[in-house]
């Protein structure tokens, strides 16, 4: 007995430690919606990399690094001792990341040290680290260690996008490089040609004549090499409308792949909440994917208000971000990012039974309700689902900060998470 007892208490600890495992994960990359302790930490992440970017700067300041020299390094300790926890925590959770879930926890670790996010965190550390072992000034490192900079794309939903763009056309990319390089090689032979006799200490050579040929492509044009003579003239413009060509090239490359990136993304986040609505569960790819096309985007701004009591019911909502609040007869919900709501009012049509209230600024999907009403005329299966649900009962809505009655909850407009 004793033996059973001592092992179901390393099975419980075990269990709690991946509970505490899984919550730490959440924190660490916000996978649960709606979390202020992930919200806080990351903004409090955010706040901590920019502030040490700063640091690296003013140590450079002989004037400010000479006064604040003390309290630049206790800065610096501190940085060093939240990072290392971050990336020992990071490691510790990877198991419990989607994309490790199929290894052992050694293997899920490991795999994760090798990505560059992983990377990229222990750089963040090491500068500090070298100074620690070779009691070197921390201004010898201060560059170095400004690739905690990096750190932000893992926070910004915009730099990841961007990352990943450039990721996705990486052979467009260094495509366009070797059309530039061979512009760049083409412009500095022609220079030399043309300019070695009359200026040969700028064009005595291609390797000389190619540092004007990058000036001039790129379309900077520092003007510290300049051609005289009319051929060189004629090369140097033939280089500038090249120049421009080719900068367009890589830009558009970019910007196009970003805008897919950015679309993909919205599109995924869309279709992840519509399919998660109970109105729309049982709906299969082709009816998920109408729904999307009937979606409307809008941006409210705080104070806004999208409906009030009593007001006829024309659509129902989903928040992609912020946050609004509504207001009942006896209490309050407030809903977030991954909300929905007014489906009942809408499907019932009845009048609203609350005033919507926007607290900051929210993008929301909205669905009309004639849209609603041609997709059920073209599929019956969303007329009956709605039927199914309502005879059920199982559509209520989330119950407000306050006391209601049941015939006050039932009535209500019905928010929910989705």
């Amino acid at each position: 007995m004793i033996s059973a007892w001592g092992g179901g208490q390393m099975q419980g600890g075990a269990a709690r430690m991946r509970q505490w495992r899984k919550r730490v994960y959440e924190v660490l990359e916000r996978d649960a919606v709606q979390d202020a302790t992930a919200r806080v930490v990351h903004v409090a992440l955010v706040l901590l990399i920019l502030a040490n970017a700063a640091a690296a700067v003013i140590e450079t300041v002989p004037e400010l690094d000479a006064h604040y020299r003390a309290e630049l390094h206790v800065f610096e300790l501190v940085s060093f001792v939240i990072f290392c926890v971050e990336y020992v925590l990071r490691l510790w959770v990877a198991p419990e990341h989607p994309r490790f879930r199929g290894f052992t926890t050694s293997q899920a670790r490991m795999r994760y040290a090798m990505t560059p996010a992983a990377i990229i965190d222990l750089l963040s550390v090491a500068p500090f680290g070298l100074v620690l072992m070779f009691n070197a000034d921390l201004r010898t490192v201060a560059l170095f260690r400004l690739v905690r900079f990096m750190k932000l794309a893992r926070y910004s939903p915009g730099l990841s996008s961007l990352v990943e763009a450039m990721r996705n056309e990486r052979h467009a990319l260094f495509a366009c490089l070797g059309i530039i390089s061979a512009v760049v090689l083409i412009a500095a032979s022609a220079m030399y040609v043309a300019e070695r006799d009359v200026q040969p200490k700028v064009f005595g050579s291609i390797p000389l004549a190619a540092w004007w040929a990058v000036v001039t492509v790129t379309t900077v044009g520092y003007g510290d090499a300049v051609p005289i003579t009319l051929a060189g003239r004629l090369v140097a413009a033939a280089a500038m409308i090249s120049g421009l060509v080719m900068l367009a090239l890589p830009v558009g490359i970019i910007a196009s792949s970003f805008a897919d990136v950015i679309r993909r993304r919205d599109f995924v986040v869309s279709w992840g909440m519509v399919a998660r609505v109970p109105l729309f569960a049982e709906l299969d790819a082709g009816g998920i994917g109408e729904i999307l096309r009937l979606l409307s985007a809008h941006t409210a701004q705080p104070g806004e208000i999208l409906a009030r009591r009593g007001d006829p019911a024309h659509s129902m909502y989903f928040i992609l971000s912020g946050e609004v609040q509504v207001e009942l007869k006896n209490g309050i919900v407030r809903l977030g990012e991954g909300h929905f709501f007014g489906e009942m009012a809408l499907l019932s049509r009845t009048v609203r039974s609350g005033t919507i209230r926007v607290l900051s600024r929210t993008q929301l999907l909205i669905l009309d309700g004639r849209h609603l009403d041609d997709l059920m005329a073209r599929r019956p299966e969303i007329r009956k689902r709605i039927r199914d649900l309502q005879g059920a009962g199982t559509m209520h809505p989330l119950k407000p900060q306050g006391d209601m009655t049941t015939e006050e909850l039932n009535e209500d407009d019905g928010p929910r998470q989705s």
